[in-house]
Formats: C-alpha cells, sequence, structure tokens
C-alpha cells in the first residue's frame, strides 16, 4: 500500500486528487495539507511514499518546499501553469500534471511511481546545496566527498565545491552508487580508486586518503 499525501492550499484539488485515487487499489491517502509548512510537518512524522504537490501556494511554494527537503517521497507536482516543468524536472520528480488533472494522466504518473519504487535504480547524480542555489552534480565525476565542519568538499578530479551538507546525509544518498567511507571524514567512490595498501587509498585525482582504523573492514571492496 502507497501512502499519498495532497498538498494543495485549493479544497478543490483536494477532492478531485481524493476521488482519482479511489480507482487505485494500492494507493491510501495519509492525509490533506493546505500550506508547504504543513507538508513538512506531516512528513516528519510520519511515512509517506506519495506527494501530489501544487506549486503555487503562500509563503512556501511546492518548488520551495523541494529545494529545502532533504529526503524526499515519490512527487507529483500539480499546477495550473506549464513554465515551471523544467524546474520541477530538475528536483526529480517523478511526474508534472497540469491542472484539472485527468484519470488517465494520474493513472500514468502512479505507473511512473510504482515502476520507480518496485525497481529502484541506481542513483547518477546528486543534487546539493551551493551558497543559496541548488546544484546537481554527476557521481561519476565525483572522486570523494570530504566532511568540512558544518560542510562537505565536493572533489572532481582537482576541482573542489564547497556544499551545505553533511558527510552523513551525503552517504545516504551516494551508498547505493558505490562510494564507500573509509575514514570519518571521506567518502569515496570505489571506480576512482586506482591503488591501495593497508593504511590508505589513491584516488585518480593523485589523492592520497588515509583509511580510518574503523572502516578498515571496506578495503577489500574497493578494487
Amino acid at each position: 500500500m502507497l501512502k499519498l499525501l495532497i498538498v494543495d492550499d485549493e479544497p478543490l484539488a483536494h477532492q478531485v486528487i481524493s476521488h482519482l485515487c479511489l480507482a487505485h487499489s494500492d494507493i491510501e491517502i495519509a492525509g490533506h495539507c493546505y500550506s508547504a509548512a504543513e507538508a513538512l510537518t506531516i512528513l516528519a512524522r510520519q511515512r509517506v511514499d506519495v506527494l501530489v504537490l501544487d506549486i503555487q501556494m503562500p509563503v512556501l511554494t511546492g518548488l520551495d518546499m523541494l529545494r529545502v527537503m532533504q529526503k524526499k517521497p515519490a512527487v507529483i507536482l500539480c499546477s495550473a501553469y506549464q513554465q515551471y516543468a523544467l524546474d520541477g524536472f530538475d528536483l526529480d520528480v517523478a511526474d508534472y500534471l497540469l491542472k484539472p488533472v485527468s484519470a488517465e494522466r494520474f493513472s500514468l504518473a502512479l505507473q511512473k511511481i510504482r515502476r520507480r519504487l518496485l525497481q529502484p535504480q541506481q542513483p547518477t547524480s546528486i543534487v546539493l546545496k551551493v551558497e543559496r542555489a541548488q546544484r546537481r552534480f554527476l557521481l561519476t565525476d565525483i572522486c570523494c566527498f570530504e566532511a568540512y565542519g558544518n560542510y562537505v568538499k565536493v572533489w572532481q578530479g582537482q576541482q573542489m565545491v564547497l556544499v551545505n551538507s553533511t558527510l552523513k546525509q551525503v552517504y545516504d544518498d551516494v551508498a547505493a552508487a558505490g562510494f564507500v567511507q573509509v575514514h570519518k571524514s571521506f567518502l569515496v567512490n570505489k571506480q576512482h580508486v586506482i591503488s591501495q595498501d593497508c593504511t590508505a587509498i589513491q584516488l585518480s585525482n593523485q589523492r592520497q586518503i588515509k583509511v580510518g582504523s574503523t572502516y578498515r573492514a571496506q578495503l577489500t571492496r574497493l578494487l
């Protein structure tokens, strides 16, 4: 059963989505929120698999809400305005529906989500906050992540970008893509490891990283 949360400041939109959900026996409505702030509170308290989200809402828009979320369920954006579609897909939404939402398009959106949840794919990128903007990084380009106080350094070859995150938050997003923690301050991309011994590894950017004693068991999974 997939738990679905409806977030829209218009009561009619809630009625429409609730009615469309009746045709899907595997969908359970987890709640109704009329603002982004209310939705963030619900998401912090309970599991939600699918978020049906309006864009233009007072105080905090749907897009703004997605930008501040570290962990997101599958998202279906619903809007009367087509011009926000690109922004939505940059934030990795499952689908973008124009109002009024038809039963057919809603069903197709749920099919996309079912495929995504039943056959999870290895992540290929990560979106991180750089100063005040969200930026997408291709994981294949990243040699390692380095903790730096309340920030993380993203190393792409010899280039470094400082992002607003913690190493744990990053690890939760990239572990499935072949990143391994070898030190309390380092996550390394296995594809960029070119040599290793019992105490250190060398990356493709020629950087050597000391392996922490509590992480040495990870070494067997690098090369």
